[in-house]
């Protein structure tokens, strides 16, 4: 395995370094101000920041390569990409300034994989533009969604449409005023085998029926103007042309969008982890008890190098992962993704809390970035499929190589 990163890949680390540096980074401040003043409204300073990227040509740069030029995107492999996420990490919220922020990034590359021109030219090219914003509806109240066979949203076809019926929930970006489309994920066909009964369909947020029932909170965080909402879809109906791919390979799209969503996720959370460390790091250096620097106590010595020895690991296992997709394809890249997504958050949590506990009430409050850190870290445990399903795919994967099960 090699993971040097070619001149190219370093130059592009470096645009991404000096525009965080000088144009995103002295306007946090600024930008959660006005989320403040109007949550409902896009904050002014992000269009502004987003304009400033893509006009240095620093957009899409999730799209991998093959996709040179296209709408700024970079060419990059998954490798290449990983430090530039790991940067935007460390400030959760600026992945939308390059364009590179999920749900639309994944919705982004379903359209790119899957849908046909129509669906490309209508719903692709806003979004690549950062003109809408869009949301995924996957996983449901009223069943373990981490089990996508247990959808019960029903996508019925009624003549040149289809009329869909169910309840969505953490449907991220509902909150946003530019969210425009969604990729809705249900069954078209109940007795079909069981991982060839889900479709995907586009349903317009405008589309009569469609309603947001409640914006959902993360530990108190309602997390505007991004949200996640609670969904009631009631005979929502769309056009044939809206179905992506065909009935009956919703379950296959979705692998193909979480493989690469999952993995960037993981990048993420090494930036955030390394945020957590830096800001544990100054505070210790920084105080005093019991008439000595917090950093002379032996206690936060192990915890600071326990920090940097697991951050360094898992960074290697992204790596790994991400050199394995791009040499091999996710698909035989599962165990490293599914191992990651499950080490890397749980990783970040603990330096995470060592830093709100160096901070003492301050590290709970939002006078720092921390808690809301944590609020989001702690929901990667669950979102795009819980630590136990993850480490279920490890497992099988091993017992596998020894006679056991093929895993699906």
């Amino acid at each position: 395995m090699d993971f040097k990163h070619s001149d190219r890949a370093l130059d592009w680390h470096a645009r991404v370094r000096r525009f965080l540096d000088e144009q995103v980074i002295p306007r946090e401040h600024e930008y959660f101000a006005q989320v403040r003043e109007d949550s409902t409204r896009q904050p002014p300073v992000m269009e502004a920041m987003k304009a400033a990227a893509r006009d240095a040509g620093l957009w899409n740069m999730f799209l991998p390569g093959g996709h040179e030029g296209e709408n700024g995107g970079a060419g990059l492999t998954n490798l290449d990409y990983a430090p530039l996420a790991e940067m935007m990490g460390a400030h959760l919220w600026s992945s939308e300034v390059f364009n590179c922020n999920a749900p639309d990034t994944g919705n982004m590359e379903v359209l790119h994989m899957y849908g046909d021109a129509a669906q490309q030219d209508r719903w692709l090219k806003p979004l690549m533009a950062g003109q809408i914003r869009s949301a995924f509806l996957m996983t449901e109240p009223e069943v373990a969604s981490s089990d996508a066979t247990n959808i019960q949203t029903r996508i019925e076809r009624d003549g040149d449409h289809y009329v869909i019926n169910g309840r969505k929930w953490w449907s991220t970006n509902m909150a946003h005023p530019n969210v425009a489309m969604t990729i809705v994920m249900g069954k078209t066909d109940f007795d079909a085998a069981s991982h060839a009964q889900q479709s995907q369909v586009i349903v317009p947020v405008d589309t009569p029926g469609f309603r947001v029932e409640r914006m959902l909170t993360v530990f108190g965080y309602d997390e505007r103007p991004i949200g996640h909402a609670e969904v009631v879809l009631e005979n929502v109906r769309v056009p044939v042309e809206n179905l992506i791919a065909g009935e009956g390979r919703g379950f296959e799209i979705a692998q193909g969008r979480l493989g690469p969503g999952r993995i960037h996720h993981c990048m993420r959370v090494i930036g955030a982890a390394e945020r957590a460390l830096e800001l544990m790091v100054m505070r210790l250096l920084n105080r005093t008890a019991f008439k000595k620097q917090l950093a002379e106590h032996s206690v936060w010595e192990q915890r600071v190098a326990d920090a940097r020895t697991n951050i360094e690991m898992c960074r290697l296992l992204v790596l790994k992962a991400a050199w394995m997709m791009d040499q091999a394809g996710a698909k035989n890249a599962r165990s490293e993704i599914a191992q990651i997504k499950v080490a890397a958050p749980r990783m970040a949590l603990q330096i995470i809390d060592d830093a709100i506990q160096a901070f003492g009430g301050a590290g709970v409050s939002g006078d720092t970035p921390l808690a809301e850190l944590y609020a989001t870290v702690r929901t990667l445990r669950i979102a795009d499929g819980p630590d136990e399903v993850h480490n279920r795919t490890i497992a099988r994967l091993e017992y596998a190589k020894h006679g056991g099960r093929p895993v699906r």
